[in-house]
């Protein structure tokens, strides 16, 4: 099959390195070892070459353009929520339209078989009027086919053949929403010959001070301010012990309000943490005991994770909203470890609670403390329970296993 993936214009054509362009690039990756896999993306400064091939995988690069640049000053329209709530901008047809206006031109010389929108559900209509005869498939990471107008996306999903889900929290609300759709999950996966702790170095750990760890971007949903008000309980309970933090600050870390569920409650909790500075505000949580024994580490590289998850004890994931997966999960359970998550969305998908780690309840800083000081002192079962998370990931959680699956499910599409 010939197979062409494109997301969002920020995504260069060139494989990523950090964000969420790595979950497609790791699809990609494998399907490329038995099918024709061309990857759009935009052009940088950097770029010699509107064509480039790597691994198997064909970059072709599409040219920025002014008429873009222009209405993505209509984004802000969204923060100041000027558009109603469930048809915002980024939504609309004219977002990024001359972006995708040439993908779907491009595209229409190529031929291919399946052409995969990642994360961008909106466009479907511009790809199938240039591209009647192929396949067109939606690869979501979001609520947003259920959480915004129904007759708008419902408009949109008629250019769709399939709709994929990273899990069946996300699948069951769009078939609850949108029954006539097909609509399969693929979960997420992990690369188990990367993410792999060292034996030797970990059990030669002298460090008696004991390592949380969380991975993911600063923002309010991930509930980060949560694990702040924990730890500072958790300091004075077990004062040998450090919080590390790695994962992207400031403006463009943080998810806007109107892009998540507003009807949940625990969303709705959120509002005071977009009044002000979000990184400032989690500062000023710390306590006294508590300000010396946690690091910020920023954004750093998927092939840099390996080293912290490796010098961690504990990976805590306390996330506010319904995450819709939880990559940073599945990489912490691939390295053995334990961990301290919410009972929501994906979340009890991915951990076997009481077996792979503890699941608690959402913005609740007393439960997550609790949890965490359960297994700081408990080693035995701290240990037991990160090498059940190691063989749940490789039985379930795979970018091998991910890819078999959607090969699968491309097939039944021409069966």
């Amino acid at each position: 099959m010939k197979i062409a993936f494109f997301d969002y214009p920020w995504s260069l054509g060139e494989p990523p390195k950090i964000g969420s362009g790595i979950l497609c690039y790791q699809l990609a990756l494998r399907l490329a070892h038995s099918h024709q896999l061309i990857s759009y993306g935009s052009k940088a400064p950097h770029h010699q070459e509107l064509e480039y091939t790597e691994d198997g995988i064909t970059y072709r690069r599409i040219n920025n353009n002014f008429i873009d640049q222009l209405f993505d000053l209509l984004l802000v329209l969204d923060d100041w929520q000027i558009f109603p709530a469930k048809r915002p901008f980024f939504a609309s047809k004219f977002c990024n339209f001359k972006y995708y206006w040439q993908v779907a031109k491009d595209l229409q010389s190529q031929d291919c078989d399946i052409i995969q929108i990642n994360f961008a559900f909106h466009v479907a209509p511009l790809i199938r009027a240039f591209n009647p005869q192929a396949k067109i498939v939606i690869y979501l990471q979001t609520e947003w086919l259920s959480q915004l107008d129904h007759q708008l996306i419902e408009q949109q999903l008629k250019a769709v053949d399939l709709v994929i889900g990273c899990s069946d929290y996300i699948t069951q609300k769009i078939r609850d929403s949108f029954p006539n759709i097909p609509c399969q999950t693929i979960f997420n996966g992990v690369d188990i010959n990367h993410f792999v702790v060292n034996q030797e170095a970990r059990k030669n750990k002298q460090n008696e001070v004991k390592t949380l760890l969380f991975v993911g971007r600063i923002s309010p949903e991930k509930g980060v301010h949560i694990l702040l008000e924990a730890f500072n309980k958790v300091v004075l309970k077990y004062p040998q012990v450090r919080l590390k933090l790695v994962g992207p600050e400031g403006k463009f870390a943080v998810i806007p309000l109107q892009m998540m569920n507003m009807e949940d409650p625990h969303v709705q909790a959120l509002t005071p943490f977009y009044q002000g500075e979000y990184s400032q505000k989690l500062r000023q949580i710390l306590s006294p005991q508590a300000i010396d024994s946690v690091c910020f580490l920023g954004p750093l590289e998927q092939l840099d994770l390996v080293e912290h998850y490796q010098d961690a004890d504990i990976f805590v994931f306390p996330s506010v909203w319904n995450e819709p997966f939880g990559i940073p999960l599945v990489e912490a359970m691939a390295m053995e470890l334990p961990v301290v998550a919410t009972d929501s969305g994906a979340f009890p998908e991915i951990v076997e609670a009481g077996k792979t780690g503890l699941l608690v309840a959402r913005s609740d800083a007393d439960a997550l403390a609790e949890a965490i000081l359960q297994l700081l002192m408990n080693d035995n079962l701290s240990q037991s329970m990160g090498k059940a998370g190691r063989a749940r990931v490789v039985e379930r959680f795979t970018w091998e296993k991910s890819a078999q699956t959607l090969v699968v499910e491309y097939d039944k599409m021409f069966a």
